[in-house]
């Protein structure tokens, strides 16, 4: 992790510190939840398609399955709740080396349509068999750690943001190393770096088990912090919601996963006040910004700096 990063980091980790103190109503604590949950979500698919070039609509079933999975063993089964994500993070694992394995000899559209396929998959089944249906089902119960119950919106947003910074420590030492500089070379030319003798099906594999077990962790803590939970919050416009958070921060910088995930988030609310226009104005807004700053923000942003320090 360079010296710029690690300066961002420390920025963030007080701008987490600061925030509730400065912004203390459940209200936008609540949203500041959601932005770090969708964080998660979003640097599980920066990783997988910003550094190993892998294209997925499917980030929403994993989401789904580790709500789902963690929700039912700590209700039905007792189990303590840290468990149960763990549990759930584990079957997210299986499941995406189960989709891995066939889907990722395709590339480009046909491994996004495979993806998106599984997600679909995932959808019916938490319609068709999930507790309550379609209707979803409560009494969640919330996250317990050394006795302590998460259940303000405060305490959630403490225990979801610290987790989001420990996974961007964790995911910049991986594309750091000798794994990272791996996946970037398949992100370039998959024959070249089998040329070059790296096991190509393998990495791929592992990356793609990595982001699923990144959006497990996201599900597990927005199911217990809602405590409901219902099929249609992982549906495919929430997959599409995630891609958008990465190419709109940028898909090649793991800080535009975060800075996507907190505009997308924030986005919805700040535009309520145009009451039935905001999705035409949501969408306005994203479209200018896709078509004006292909790169997303963040590389923008860096190659602004650049430019200005080469002038200097």
């Amino acid at each position: 992790m360079g010296k710029t990063n690690f300066f961002v980091l420390i920025c963030l980790g007080v701008l987490v510190l600061l925030f509730p103190l400065v912004i203390s109503d459940s209200y936008n604590l609540t949203i500041g939840v959601f932005a770090g949950v969708n964080a998660l979500l979003a640097l599980g698919l920066c990783v997988l398609m910003g550094f190993a070039g892998q294209a997925s609509l499917g980030q929403a079933g994993f989401y789904g399955i580790g709500a789902y999975i963690s929700a039912i063993l700590s209700i039905k089964y007792g189990l303590p709740v840290a468990l149960s994500m763990v549990i759930a993070a584990i079957v997210s694992g299986i499941s995406a080396i189960m989709i891995a394995v066939p889907a990722l000899r395709l590339r480009g559209h046909y491994l996004a349509v495979a993806t998106l396929g599984f997600g679909e998959i995932v959808y019916v089944l938490l319609n068709e068999l999930g507790p309550g249906g379609p209707s979803g089902f409560g009494d969640i119960p919330h996250l317990n750690l050394f006795g302590y119950i998460f259940k303000s919106s405060l305490s959630n947003f403490y225990l979801v943001w610290c987790f989001v910074l420990l996974v961007i420590i964790f995911s910049f030492n991986l594309v750091n190393s000798r794994i990272g500089r791996a996946m970037k070379a398949i992100h370039d030319s998959e024959v070249a770096s089998n040329a070059m003798g790296l096991d190509v099906a393998a990495l791929k594999i592992k990356v793609f088990i990595l982001s699923a077990i990144y959006a497990s962790f996201a599900g597990s803590f927005y199911a217990h912090f809602v405590t409901f939970l219902s099929p249609s919050t992982f549906s495919l416009f929430q997959s599409i919601l995630i891609l958008m958070m990465v190419i709109l921060g940028g898909a090649s910088n793991l800080w535009g996963a975060i800075l996507g995930a907190i505009i997308i988030t924030i986005l919805p609310e700040a535009l309520r006040k145009f009451e039935e226009l905001d999705v035409l104005v949501y969408g306005i807004i994203l479209t200018l910004s896709l078509l004006f700053m292909r790169k997303g923000i963040v590389p923008l942003i860096i190659d602004k700096l650049k430019v200005e320090k080469k002038h200097a």
